[in-house]
């Protein structure tokens, strides 16, 4: 089976209502599909959706980063030569992790279609089915308060709040939230990097003094501050994940050895996709440190190759798959089924993507 052609597209999905987070606001997803076509007719796809407020990525940069280097890297060689092509994807332009992952992801379906196999059953096989929470969006408190009852009106028993736009608000969104839904449904919050080290250990400890029973916060400081996060986790009542914080199995590496977090979360956009995520789950395994799947705001074909990951491998404890649920329809043929918070992966070879509708071809001469 041999790379002849690797064809880019756009699709837009409009989202069921405005998704709001400390970094940005957005209507509607806006990502680019990468297809790579072979010489027996199959087609392996992925997707990469330009988040440049974490990833710095846009459109056009994710369109030049296969134009003028992963397009060159992969057409006419074999898919059987998995390792090396993976490799060579990593090597072929520096940083760019969502245009790699939108390959690495495509190269993984194609080798699992010439096997005849699914992806996470190639790489492990722990599950076919997992529990996604969902995204509260930062608004006021009562607006807060209404979504969260839609959303455990509708089955989901965790949470995802994000919080950090205004953080003197962020206490009453909290008590807000938890007082609409009671005391069994899990609130886990996510401040997308708005908080100095001692406001957020401030923050999250009163949120414990106030019984809000948070279950964890996402990247409370910003990135680079690795020293900030590791003073948060030890002196907040409440687990730290890494997000942000975390891109390469390097970054996972010296967290997990700074003891800088409780737990980290793989997303495929920021390391680079399934190959690169598999070594950060390794690591976190080897230290015995829990993971979390997310991903970005994205349409199904990525999200579903996360879920094929997360039902690899064990080590993945905590899931936020919820981008294809908070979209308005869904133009993909094939793959993980969404069934609210239940998603269950596809048996069909690779990882099950049959086709898309609704999808704007690029002219790449």
């Amino acid at each position: 089976m041999k790379i002849t052609e690797i064809r880019l597209g756009k699709i837009s999905v409009p989202l069921r209502v405005p998704f709001k987070t400390a970094l940005r606001s957005v209507n509607s997803v806006e990502d680019i599909i990468c297809e790579i076509h072979t010489d027996t007719g199959e087609i392996g796809y992925g997707e990469a959706p330009p988040t440049g407020a974490v990833t710095g990525e846009t459109t056009g940069s994710i369109i030049g980063a296969f134009k003028d280097h992963i397009i060159k890297t992969m057409v006419g060689r074999d898919v059987d030569d998995l390792e090396n092509l993976l490799k060579d994807l990593n090597s072929c332009i520096v940083k760019n992790t969502s245009a790699k992952a939108a390959c690495d992801m495509a190269l993984y379906d194609l080798y699992g279609k010439l096997y005849k196999i699914p992806v996470y059953k190639m790489l492990g096989g722990s599950r076919n089915k997992i529990i996604t929470d969902i995204t509260i969006s930062v608004n006021p408190p009562e607006e807060m308060a209404r979504d969260a009852i839609n959303a455990v009106e509708r089955g989901y028993d965790t949470l995802k709040v994000k919080v950090g736009i205004d953080p003197s608000l962020d206490v009453a969104r909290l008590i807000a939230i938890r007082k609409a839904v009671g005391s069994d449904v899990r609130i886990r919050i996510d401040a997308n990097q708005a908080w100095k080290p001692k406001e957020a250990v401030k923050l999250l400890n009163q949120m414990q003094e106030r019984l809000l029973d948070i279950e964890l916060v996402e990247q409370p400081v910003i990135a680079h501050d690795l020293e900030g996060l590791k003073y948060v986790t030890d002196h907040s009542d409440v687990p730290v994940l890494a997000d942000e914080s975390v891109f390469s199995a390097e970054d996972a590496m010296k967290i997990l050895q700074m003891k800088a977090a409780d737990l980290v979360n793989i997303k495929l956009m920021k390391c680079g996709g399934i190959y690169n995520a598999l070594k950060i789950a390794s690591m976190a395994e080897l230290s015995g440190v829990e993971c979390m799947i997310g991903c970005m705001l994205e349409a199904k074909i990525s999200v579903n190759a996360a879920v094929h990951l997360a039902c690899a491998k064990q080590i993945i404890t905590k899931v936020d798959l919820d981008g294809p649920v908070l979209c308005l329809e869904d133009p993909i043929l094939g793959g993980a089924k969404f069934n609210e918070k239940e998603i269950t992966v596809s048996n069909d070879p690779g990882l099950g993507i049959h086709g898309l509708e609704k999808i704007q071809y690029l002219d790449l001469k």
